[in-house]
């Protein structure tokens, strides 16, 4: 009887450990399984998405503020808003709390749609084409001409990435000269003329036409 219980806890000990080996290699095995890699087809439908909600607002003739709170809209349903937020932000974004950074990037996100909303408002009577995409290291870039009436072609470049867990695109060139690059820049200026305060920073960026 003795020698039987002592072999039943062996084999139930045996059977646990066997059951919790299999469940580590398991979830190893899913971490470290590589993610099914962006392609040039699926950034290039992201853009065309983009393009074809740019052409509706543009030539639907809504007035002005309606206009840019659909740019907003296109900006938060295909931009990498937090992404982009946190890089123009800069090093402050490290150190702010979860409340500026919230803050901070809802700001930015009406600062910024009705910045290049203006812009894009500019177009309007012209067309955007799509015309490639190509991987560009861990990004995908597509490239697009927007052809405007009365003026030279203007070369238009998105950078679509997936690394937030979505397709999303996190910087626009325009004439080869990055949006994110140029916000950096001015966001930085901006907090600098706001002491270095991210909540004077929010304020202004609220506070801009």
């Amino acid at each position: 009887m003795t020698r039987y219980m002592k072999s039943s806890t062996t084999n139930s000990d045996l059977t646990r450990r066997t059951l919790l080996f299999s469940g580590v290699c398991g979830a190893a095995a899913l971490h470290v399984a590589p993610a099914r890699a962006l392609n040039d087809d699926e950034a290039r439908a992201l853009i065309d998405a983009v393009v074809t909600d740019i052409h509706r607002v543009i030539n639907s003739g809504m007035p002005i503020q309606a206009a840019l709170q659909e740019f907003e809209n296109i900006f938060v349903d295909y931009a990498d808003v937090q992404a982009i937020a946190r890089s123009a932000l800069g090093p402050p974004a490290r150190t702010a709390s979860p409340t500026q950074l919230r803050a901070f990037t809802d700001a930015f996100s009406r600062y910024i749609s009705r910045k290049y909303g203006k812009r894009f408002r500019e177009f309007k009577g012209g067309v955007i084409k799509v015309t490639d995409a190509r991987k560009r290291n861990r990004v995908h870039e597509v490239r697009a001409i927007a052809r405007l009436k009365g003026r030279e072609p203007l070369a238009l470049s998105f950078v679509v990435s997936d690394r937030s867990g979505k397709i999303l695109f996190v910087d626009i060139l325009i004439e080869g000269i990055s949006l994110l690059k140029s916000e950096r820049v001015e966001i930085g200026a901006m907090l600098d003329r706001q002491g270095g305060d991210v909540d004077r920073l929010v304020a202004a960026l609220n506070g801009t036409g």
